[in-house]
């Protein structure tokens, strides 16, 4: 008889990126964490569980030596979208198979790859379902599969799907996985799931194959960011969901109140978080729900931190590949719902409520509206934005399609809207899709036609889209620096599609520093640190400045020290929004609670109880 107690289990994390879920650091998914908590469940103790990245093996070889020796060895990971990366690089398929090789115990694949792998992680590939030479591969799910493996002796095991009961307990359980992240504490962010499965079937999308939404009860996601924030997690992202406005609804239609007890419940449970983000939002159901969608809007944007984005799957613009591939939304549908998330969520804190003069009008004059836009608003990012994903390579998919895509995001900008993020890719095809027939032969074809889109589109709506969403003068507040490059340091902050901003000079990476954003590139910022010591700066950070070149930073520099900066002359430039003179306490809009969240006292006023 195989003990529990008696055996040792080491879980590899080779990160995930899926249509709702996301775990490439400075994420964490819930597969590592859940399949710990199922190990837990099944009589394994805490100490004898190892978890690793797939990055700490690259880097230290001897912990291979953990794979190697463990009773079970747990594989989890999978690629089902995807992107670039700056925090991790997901296993490649030849690294996963290697690692099977290495573990002398019993081995278990699990996880999205269980949906198909490539040659590599990359769009415009075909996919094909591969055991990679492992024991056992989970079909269902994999935490379920850990379970029942270890309860069945290491024998064999149903292929299942956990259910809400078991989550419960294996999320809390499972939590003490984020003290063997190389990124805890501090740079953490933990992927939160509401629900999972979908309704809908696009033709190309993998999160149907995981049947209808199953909805998590609000107090049993309030309770597992409890055990987190007990470990000393402060960032969180309710990322693992199709649909965020159709949590504790009937599947479609959005339930304020349900939504207003996660959002007041986490914020209970850990009103020192950092961060509170989502990821995705159905246009369909804001246009189908207007008035129910913009209150449950409103609540989020009253309990989130800023910078939050709303990822919309409108997919195409061109109708015919809408038809094709039974995707949901018209391009005119999802400019509405753009313009909902602007209204409820495109606000910043620290503008002024719509009833002041040159604020944003809106129906209650004590509540603040967007887009917010003009040259004096609060200089914090939005707080809840909505995001474009644009998926070429689908059936149907002409040459006309490209210019439907680019008039649909003319559009948005021309309207005066705002958008945090495009996502702008190639389609995956996997066994049990619609698209599995088709697979990649036309993304392949249109590749060339692709990448010349692609940068259009980076060059005309990106640039300037960047500019209004973080114009100069935006302040940042804790950039994590993440690495050096030409002389300058660049780093994030923690949530949803974060910024990735160049500070000049060479910095101590692994800290975080507040900015004021200074310029724009495509998809990326240079900001300075905030505020700036005109009497301390360099001669990198003063020229990048909008408005001071070399000759003005030399004479800046020539007449230090100053009393203010009222005291410099600067030329053109304004200094006031980046710069101050000595060691002076600069207050950020929205910065008065951890998280920039709302105020103590603050609560959705929309006329609902608690």
């Amino acid at each position: 008889m195989t003990d529990p107690d008696d055996l040792s289990v080491t879980i590899v994390d080779g990160y995930v990126d899926e249509p709702a879920h996301f775990g490439v650091p400075p994420y964490i998914s819930t597969y590592p964490r859940y399949t710990a908590g199922a190990l837990v469940d099944a009589g394994i103790p805490e100490g004898s569980i190892t978890y690793h990245t797939i990055d700490e093996l690259r880097e230290d070889r001897n912990k291979h030596a953990d794979v190697a020796e463990a009773d079970l060895f747990v594989y989890v990971g999978g690629m089902t979208v995807p992107g670039s990366y700056v925090g991790g690089t997901p296993a490649e398929p030849d690294e996963v198979r290697e690692l099977g090789w290495t573990a002398d115990g019993v081995t278990l694949l699990g996880g999205p790859v269980r949906f198909g792998v490539g040659e590599e992680n990359a769009g415009a590939q075909e996919t094909e379902r591969d055991d990679l030479d492992y024991d056992f591969v989970a079909k269902g799910d994999v935490e379920a599969a850990a379970h029942d493996l270890v309860a069945n002796e290491l024998e064999g095991f149903g292929d299942r799907m956990r259910d809400n009961e078991e989550v419960d307990r294996w999320a809390d359980s499972g939590a003490f996985v984020v003290d063997q992240h190389p990124n805890h504490p501090d740079y953490l962010i933990c992927e939160m799931e509401t629900s999972r499965g979908c309704a809908y079937r696009c033709s190309f999308c993998t999160e149907p194959l995981y049947g209808d939404p199953a909805f998590r009860e609000p107090r049993s996601v309030v309770d597992e960011v409890d055990a987190l924030a007990d470990r000393g997690v402060k960032h969180f992202r309710l990322g693992r969901q199709a649909d965020i406005l159709a949590f504790g609804g009937d599947g479609e239609a959005p339930n304020p109140d349900a939504l207003r007890e996660l959002y007041g419940g986490i914020r209970g449970v850990a009103p020192d978080l950092e961060t509170l983000h989502l990821d995705n939002m159905n246009p369909v159901t804001i246009t189908d729900y207007p008035d129910a969608s913009r209150e449950a809007i409103r609540v989020i944007s009253e309990h989130n931190t800023p910078g939050d984005t709303a990822a919309f799957g409108l997919e195409s613009a061109d109708p015919v590949v809408q038809a094709k591939n039974n995707l949901l939304v018209t391009a005119e549908e999802c400019l509405e719902a753009v313009r909902v998330v602007n209204e409820a969520g495109g606000w910043r804190p620290g503008d002024a409520p719509a009833g002041d003069p040159g604020a944003v009008s809106g129906p209650n004059d004590d509540l603040r509206y967007g887009p917010s836009t003009a040259p004096d608003a609060s200089p914090r990012l939005p707080k809840l934005l909505p995001g474009i994903n644009l998926v070429h390579g689908l059936m149907g998919e002409r040459p006309e399609t490209y210019e439907h895509n680019k008039r649909f995001l003319r559009s948005v900008y021309d309207e005066g809207l705002m958008l945090r993020r495009i996502n702008v890719r190639q389609v995956m095809a996997f066994a049990g899709t619609e698209m599995a027939e088709t697979g990649a032969e036309i993304a392949q074809e249109h590749k060339d036609q692709f990448q010349t889109y692609k940068r259009e589109v980076r060059e005309t709506i990106d640039n300037p889209m960047l500019d209004r969403v973080v114009p100069p003068g935006t302040v940042l507040p804790d950039l994590h620096l993440e690495y050096h490059q030409d002389g300058k340091t660049f780093g994030r902050q923690l949530g949803t599609y974060a910024l990735l901003v160049a500070v000049p000079g060479e910095r101590e990476l692994g800290t975080a520093i507040d900015v004021a954003i200074t310029d724009h590139g495509y998809r990326s910022v240079t900001g300075v640190p905030y505020p700036l010591d005109v009497n301390a700066a360099s001669m990198d950070e003063l020229t990048t400045v909008p408005g001071i070149n070399r000759s003005v930073a030399g004479d800046i520099i020539v007449g230090r020290p100053y009393g203010s900066v009222d005291d410099v002359d600067a030329g053109v430039a304004d200094l006031s929004r980046f710069a101050v003179a000595g060691t002076v306490d600069v207050p950020i809009p929205g910065r008065e609670r951890a998280g920039s969240g709302p105020g103590p006292d603050a609560r959705s006023e929309l006329g609902r109880g608690d």
